[in-house]
């Protein structure tokens, strides 16, 4: 997979342990890729899974609101099925 640059794209200097270095450059060449592609990759992988707890965290916490909302209103109303008989 070749990727070009793109006039949006910028460069980010990173400090990494040399053992990493040498991983991530054992894994590129098996790859068939540089080492900023999988970087590359790897970063927007991380960035979706947190971009996802992250929702999925936002969602549970609405889902309980809701919850309570509903155990509130069901409270509210317990005895007004009683009233039309």
């Amino acid at each position: 997979m070749v990727q070009r640059s793109s006039t949006k794209d910028v460069r980010l200097q990173v400090v990494l342990p040399l053992e990493l270095k040498e991983k991530l450059r054992r894994v590129a060449v098996g790859r068939g890729q540089k080492i900023s592609v999988l970087v590359r990759e790897s970063i927007e992988q991380k960035v979706e899974e947190v971009e996802r707890q992250i929702f999925e965290e936002r969602m549970r916490e609405a889902y309980l609101e809701m919850a309570e909302e509903n155990l509130n209103t069901v409270e509210d109303f317990k005895y007004s099925d009683a009233e039309n008989l």
